[in-house]
Parts: structure tokens; C-alpha cells; sequence
């Protein structure tokens, strides 16, 4: 096993703390919105669709894609930080 310099345990821990975030946001909008807050969300509309039934439907893969984003922007940054950019 290789023994990692300060930095790099540093980034590591940094990318799985983002990583697990963006998981959890993902869960939250997927699951969360679709199925488990569906009825609460029901009581509201997007486009004449439920809230619910939208999230379920569109709305996660509305937020699966800015989650990309934020993740590619993100790891940018924290490779820059911690100064593996090369």
C-alpha cells in the first residue's frame, strides 16, 4: 500500500465529500421528490403537471444534468487547489 503525500490524502478527502454531496442531492431529487415527498408535492404545478409527477418524470434529469456540471466545475477547481492540474 502507498502512502500518499498530505496533499493528495487532502484532495482525496475533499473529492469524496463532493462527491457524496452531489450523490445525496441526486438521491434527494430522484427519489426524494419523485416518490417520497410526492404528495406533498402534488399540491403544486408545473406546466399543469404536479410538482411530483414533473420531478419523477423531468425534473430529475433536469437536475442530473446541472449536477454534471457542478461536478466537472467542481473537480476543476479542487484539482487546481490542491495543485494536481496539470
Amino acid at each position: 500500500m502507498e502512502i500518499l503525500p498530505k496533499n493528495q490524502r487532502l484532495y482525496w478527502k475533499s473529492v469524496q465529500l463532493f462527491t457524496a454531496g452531489l450523490l445525496s442531492l441526486w438521491f434527494l431529487t430522484s427519489f426524494g421528490a419523485g416518490i417520497i415527498f410526492r404528495e406533498f408535492l402534488d399540491q403544486y404545478f408545473i406546466g399543469g403537471a404536479p410538482l411530483g409527477f414533473w420531478f419523477a418524470q423531468q425534473g430529475s434529469i433536469y437536475v442530473f444534468l446541472i449536477i454534471i456540471i457542478i461536478y466537472c466545475l467542481g473537480m476543476n477547481y479542487l484539482e487546481k487547489k490542491y495543485g494536481l492540474d496539470n
